[in-house]
Formats: C-alpha cells, structure tokens, sequence
C-alpha cells in the first residue's frame, strides 16, 4: 500500500470508486489506519455522513465480526456497534461464551448511508452497493493485516457479500465454517484466518422482536 500525498484526490465524476490512496503506509498500526481512515473520500459516501466510523477492538482478537456499515447511533458517535444492534451482538456475544472485550469489530463499509424520507427528519438506513463495499475493502484488509484473527464472522447479507461476491445468501449458508476467499493478492491480510462463518445481523433480531406475534 502506497503512501498518501498531501493532497488526498476526491471522487470525481468517472473516477474509480477506491480507498486505497487514502491509506498510511504499510508501517502505520491501527491508530494510524483510523486517523487517515477519517479523511477518506475514496466514494461518494462521505459526504453525507457526519464521520468515518472505523473498527475497533482487541488488536489481538481471534474473533473479527464484520458488519454491514454504521447506523445512525455509529454514525454520530463514531464508534461501531454502539446502538441497539450492537447491544444484540454484544448479549450474544455473551451466550456464545465470547468476551466482547477480546473480540474486534467493524463494518465493511465505513460511512453511514441513508435516506432521509420527504416530509420526515429520521435518517433511515440504506444498504451499500457492490461498488461501495468494493472501493472500502482496502480499509478492511489492513485491519485483517493488523488484527489477524482465527476467525471472521460476517454479520448480515451485506457483509458476506463483501467477502464472498454477489452470489452469497445468508439463509443458504449461515453457521457453515467456509473456506476464506483470496481478497488479497500478496497475501498478507490472508494469514493465519482459517476461515469464514456467516451468520444473521444482530438489526435482522431487532426487526423479528417489532413483529406482531400471529
């Protein structure tokens, strides 16, 4: 990974969506990768969303938990996981015998995407295409570089899709422990990752407890 100039370059109209002239040096730890995480525009989503919101975490974890992007309370906070999804994730966390404090968590998508409906002032969320999930993957793997966990487990339609392509569907394939794609071409983010669980985002358990029982 190249270094960054002083001048980041802007998304403009027919350039490629691409973080990757945003990031640090292969040098920079974690700090250094969210610092200049925060003054990405590698795509379009910038520039609605209040903040960049990065991963965060035991650098050390076994455990990545990969999710879709930030939600409105990520957004404003700027932290991951901080609103009512993420209390979901962190009880099952808990059932599931992991201390939340030992795992790393982020999203595949660092910016918030919303709608904002006419006549409404609620931001509500809008799922991130193909192109966008693809031009922020290089964030996601200079975490996986840094972090080199056991295992990833991908939170949600979305996030399995960033991993594994468009083909992937989240009912036909969660619980099953799938071989981990080749992302990186050099390798490096690969190492030591045995592999890849999906399973259901901790929103999709919100959106089940609002229904009216039948």
């Amino acid at each position: 990974m190249s270094g960054t100039s002083d001048v980041a370059p802007d998304v403009g109209e027919g350039q490629a969506y691409d973080a990757t002239p945003f990031l640090p040096g292969r040098r920079a730890g974690l700090p250094g990768l969210r610092k200049a995480a925060a003054d990405c525009h590698g795509c379009p989503l910038y520039r609605d969303a209040t903040q960049t919101v990065f991963g965060e975490g035991d650098t050390g974890a076994r455990v990545l938990l990969l999710g879709e992007q930030p939600g409105d309370q990520e957004d404003r906070q700027g932290r991951p996981f901080v609103g009512p999804a993420g209390k979901v994730l962190a009880r099952a966390l808990a059932d599931a015998g992991i201390d939340p404090e030992r795992s790393y968590v982020t999203n595949a998508v660092k910016h918030f995407k919303f709608t904002v409906p006419e006549g409404r002032k609620r931001r509500i969320h809008k799922a991130p295409n193909l192109r966008e999930m693809t031009a922020c993957r290089p964030w996601l793997l200079a975490e996986l570089r840094l972090v080199s966990p056991e295992v990833v487990v991908a939170l949600g339609a979305t996030a399995g899709k960033a991993l594994l392509g468009s083909a992937f569907r989240v009912t036909e394939q969660r619980g099953v422990l799938l071989p981990w794609p080749d992302l990186d071409e050099d390798g490096e983010a690969d190492t030591g990752i045995r592999g890849l669980v999906a399973t259901i985002h901790p929103s999709a358990v919100l959106r089940a407890d609002d229904r009216e029982p039948v």
